[in-house]
């Protein structure tokens, strides 16, 4: 006659308590993704078709204003990086806790932002950095930097909206067997 084992009175809370943080990052990396590709998709639908059609020393100027914002901008900073971590979080979470298919729409879904992040790093923050050295636009004589810098930041950018869009869908496909494996 001896005493249940402690591991058994406290499963239930453990697995409530499990249950919190894997709603809480799967819930946090999707909003984090939306707004991301939401950021992404801004630009490619209005900013830099907007931007297009000024003279390069306006698009010089906005785009150094621009990026200028985004690097002094810890909030913009924090959902950049948390993001990736939310997600990748989330994924080794649900795996952990035996739900493979939330899992792997998770892990899909960091695995597509973390291509997000290398095109950034590799592809746009250079070209940022370049533009931000070629100096103000009003003392600028040659503007062929801006329209190289324009055609490879647009398509990249694009690559960034479908990859970041498509790694919210997965977090959206995610939450929705998280919800269907939990009801159970």
């Amino acid at each position: 006659m001896g005493t249940q084992p402690i591991t058994n009175a406290t499963a239930p809370r453990r697995r409530a308590t499990g249950l919190r943080l894997s709603t809480a990052l799967l819930l946090l990396s999707t909003v984090l993704m939306g707004l991301m590709a939401g950021m992404f998709f801004a630009f490619d639908v209005s900013v830099m078709p907007g931007l297009a059609e000024t003279d390069d020393r306006t698009y010089v100027t906005a785009m150094q204003q621009f990026n200028a914002a985004v690097d002094g901008n810890g909030l913009f900073g924090s959902a950049f990086v948390l993001a990736l971590l939310a997600s990748a979080a989330a994924a080794v979470v649900e795996f952990r806790a035996g739900r493979r298919r939330v899992a792997l729409w998770t892990a899909v879904a960091a695995a597509a932002y973390l291509a997000v992040l290398v095109i950034t790093f590799t592809v746009n923050i250079p070209l940022n950095n370049d533009l931000a050295d070629a100096g103000p636009a009003d003392r600028l004589t040659d503007f062929s930097l801006v329209r190289d810098f324009e055609s490879t930041w647009v398509t990249t950018n694009i690559i960034r909206t479908l990859l970041s869009t498509a790694a919210l869908a997965c977090l959206a496909r995610a939450l929705l067997l998280f919800g269907r494996d939990t009801a159970r």
